[in-house]
């Protein structure tokens, strides 16, 4: 089993942005096990974060633009496809302004960037999204179908109008392929598109030296094709950006007709969704979000263990504040021998604790934060409103609301079939190890 991989360093590239001409500097960070891929405006007060996540796509033409919150990242595609391309589980992509540079129009550059961070394993468990039954998306002349398989292979036909550029090529996507074959694809866009494009403050950055024009028959750029068939492998890089943002690694055969950001990102969203119905087991679906975590990744994080460890799983974070966690209660936790016997019911400061275990992994997905431990200082405004009994579901929400150096305060409740159960106030202190 492989396991989950990051960046061995930090590592910075500046240049312009296609869309916006803005001068960017972008530097990608180490990030821990089950973080996911995350964008970081440094440009912004408080520095916020938007997850690479499809629940956040807000518009796709031309590029693929995520929106949380009052944040905007615009043309997330190029730089995500890289990192999964190359192999790449958690990283933070910290900018200076609010789209990527967009260098020669490649990934190239960004695979470049990775090599010069470096890529080193983590201690958990890659997380995967096996395809079980087949989804078909069709729009607007548009179709993609993904197709169970035991690896990542895309099948791809590029169309151009009037039929003019149709390419076809299939490849399994491997970080030796990606790099090859995929990322020094270039964008590109027909000559009777750009007027369009720039009537709608689109393409500010744009040129020869990063894009290609089709005008005719013909090819405008300010060097030959990279490939014959440069277009449709520039395709297949758009739809591994995209499908990132199901926030895992997919096993599918991916065939695709004429595809674009619109149904790249339906498809996401739709994978995203089916997954963490099934994860959630048909009972609670709930959207998924990067970072979710399985055991394994929760041990990774937690030095707690059995017969201490009192969440199982993550299913959600919602930036870097919030998070819900899960707890199967079964009548083999060893708590209820003594409490009680013929009438068991789980302790309300083991819900607590639960709550600061949640809180704590919040904590923990902070790059400044790993290696520390979170140690419990005290729970306010404590309320224990129903008894927790074998067979429940614990669902664990908390949300921080304060955040410095070395303390944590959070707000956290715990609910059963959608009641509260308990609630409660927290603080907890970070230490190292």
């Amino acid at each position: 089993m492989e396991k989950q991989r990051t960046l061995a360093s930090s590592a910075s590239l500046t240049g312009d942005a296609l869309h916006t001409g803005e001068n960017v500097t972008l530097t990608l960070q180490p990030a821990p096990v089950g973080h996911g891929f995350k964008f970081q405006r440094v440009d912004l007060p408080d520095e916020p974060v938007v997850d690479a996540s499809a629940m956040y796509v807000k518009t796709v033409e031309r590029a693929t633009t995520l929106v949380q919150g009052m944040v905007k990242i615009h043309t997330v595609e190029h730089v995500i496809s890289a990192l999964t391309g190359m192999g790449v589980d958690n990283a933070l992509i910290q900018m200076d302004a609010n789209e990527p540079p967009i260098g020669d129009g490649s990934a190239a550059a960004y695979v470049a960037l990775i090599k010069q961070a470096g890529i080193v394993e983590q201690s958990a468990l890659r997380r995967y999204l096996e395809i079980s039954e087949p989804l078909t998306i069709e729009s607007n002349g548009s179709l993609l179908m993904i197709l169970p398989d035991t690896k990542l292979r895309i099948s791809c036909t590029q169309v151009g109008p009037e039929g003019r550029f149709t390419q076809y090529l299939s490849t399994e996507i491997t970080p030796e392929i990606y790099e090859r074959d995929i990322a020094p694809a270039r964008t590109f866009v027909f000559y009777e598109d750009v007027k369009p494009l720039m009537d709608k403050g689109l393409i500010k950055g744009g040129s020869l030296e990063n894009a290609i024009v089709a005008r005719g028959d013909s090819v405008l750029s300010k060097e030959p094709l990279r490939f014959p068939d440069e277009f449709v492998r520039h395709k297949i890089l758009d739809i591994i950006g995209d499908l990132s943002l199901t926030g895992r690694f997919l096993k599918a055969h991916i065939v695709a007709v004429k595809p674009g950001h619109g149904i790249n990102t339906e498809a996401a969203k739709q994978l995203a969704e089916r997954f963490a119905t099934i994860a959630a087991g048909a009972t609670k679906p709930v959207p998924a979000l990067p970072g979710a975590l399985d055991i394994n990744g929760i041990m990774a994080t937690l030095p707690h263990r059995y017969p201490f460890l009192m969440v199982d799983r993550v299913i959600e974070f919602e930036g870097d504040l919030k998070a819900v966690g899960v707890k199967a209660v079964t009548i083999n936790e060893p708590f209820f021998q003594g409490h009680f016997p013929g009438h068991p019911v789980m302790p309300g400061v083991l819900q607590l604790e639960a709550m600061a275990q949640v809180a704590s992994i919040i904590m923990m997905r902070k790059t400044e934060n790993q290696g520390k431990i979170g140690y419990f200082m005290s729970a306010d405004e404590v309320k224990f409103r129903k008894p927790v009994m074998p067979g429940d579901t614990l669902f664990i929400e908390c949300e921080l609301t304060s955040a410095k150096k070395r303390l944590g305060k959070a707000s956290c409740r715990c609910l059963v079939n959608g009641e509260v159960v308990s609630e409660g106030q927290l603080l907890f202190g970070l230490v190292d190890k």
